[in-house]
C-alpha cells in the first residue's frame, strides 16, 4: 500500500517521464517533511537552495500583484516536483509557494541535484527537459493573462481545469471538483465579485452549466477554446 513517504508517479505530473533509475535517485536524496495546509514552503525572492516533491497533499505556487492580489500560477499534487534549480551560481525564486492541504513534501538539496546531474547523463536530461516544461507552463499562463483579458484567462483557467478534474457526462465535461468562486477569483487576479458575474455570462449562453451538487459542467468547449486562443498544449502543461 502507498503511503504518505511514496514516490508517486502519474502520467500528467511533471515527472510522468522520469526513469524509474531517475527517481531512484531523486527518493535516495530527499529528505521527508511534514507541514500543515497554509504553510509557506519558500517567498518570492527567497534565495534556493532546494527543490521540492510532493509525497502527499498539495501546493500552489503564487505570486502577488502590485495591487496586492494572490495570483495562482499553478497548483502542485503527488508526483510533481517544484523549485528553482539554477545551476549558474545563486538563485532566487521567482515566486512563493503554499500548501494547500496539510502535506509532506521531499525537500532535495540543489547541491545534491548538481551531482546527480554531473554523474548521471540520463537523470541530467530529464532534469533539464522538466526545467524547459516548467517555463512553458509558467509562460502559457502569464500569456493568457496579460493577452486574452480577464475572459480568456478564465476560459483558459476552465480548460486546465478540465483536464486535472474532467469527467465526460452526457452533457459535456463535468469539472469533478468544487471550486468557491473565490479560489477561481485567485487562479486569474481578479475579485470574486467578477469571477461571479463572468460565470453567469457564460451561463447565459450556454457555454458552462452547473450540477445538482454545484460542480461546473463546459457545455461549449469551442467557445472557450476561442476566448483563450488556445494553442493545443499538452495536457501536462495545459492544467491547473
Amino acid at each position: 500500500m502507498e503511503g504518505k513517504n511514496t514516490i508517486h508517479q502519474t502520467p500528467y505530473s511533471n515527472t510522468g517521464f522520469f526513469s524509474a533509475k531517475t527517481m531512484e535517485l531523486l527518493q535516495a536524496k530527499m529528505k521527508r517533511k511534514s507541514f500543515k495546509k497554509d504553510a509557506y514552503l519558500f517567498l518570492e525572492h527567497d534565495e534556493s537552495h532546494e527543490l521540492f516533491y510532493v509525497l502527499d497533499g498539495g501546493v500552489k505556487i503564487t505570486k502577488t500583484t502590485e495591487d496586492g492580489k494572490e495570483l495562482v500560477l499553478y497548483t502542485l499534487h503527488k508526483g510533481d516536483l517544484f523549485g528553482e534549480l539554477g545551476l549558474d551560481g545563486e538563485t532566487k525564486h521567482r515566486f512563493q509557494s503554499k500548501t494547500t492541504a496539510d502535506s509532506v513534501i521531499g525537500v532535495i538539496p540543489t547541491s545534491d541535484m548538481e551531482q546527480i546531474i554531473i554523474h548521471n547523463g540520463e537523470a541530467a536530461l530529464e532534469l533539464i527537459k522538466w526545467m524547459g516544461r516548467m517555463n512553458q507552463f509558467i509562460h502559457s499562463k502569464l500569456r493568457d493573462l496579460m493577452l486574452y483579458g480577464k475572459n480568456g484567462a478564465l476560459s483558459s483557467t476552465l480548460i486546465r481545469l478540465s483536464h486535472s478534474y474532467g469527467k465526460i457526462v452526457p452533457e459535456g465535461i463535468l469539472i469533478n471538483k468544487k471550486l468557491k468562486n473565490n479560489e477561481l477569483a485567485e487562479m486569474i487576479g481578479t475579485s470574486r465579485e467578477t469571477i461571479n458575474r463572468m460565470l453567469n455570462g457564460l451561463k447565459k449562453i450556454h457555454v458552462i452549466d452547473y450540477c445538482g451538487t454545484g460542480e461546473i459542467i463546459i457545455l461549449d468547449m469551442e467557445y472557450l477554446k476561442l476566448q483563450c486562443h488556445c494553442e493545443g498544449c499538452p495536457i501536462d502543461i495545459c492544467r491547473i
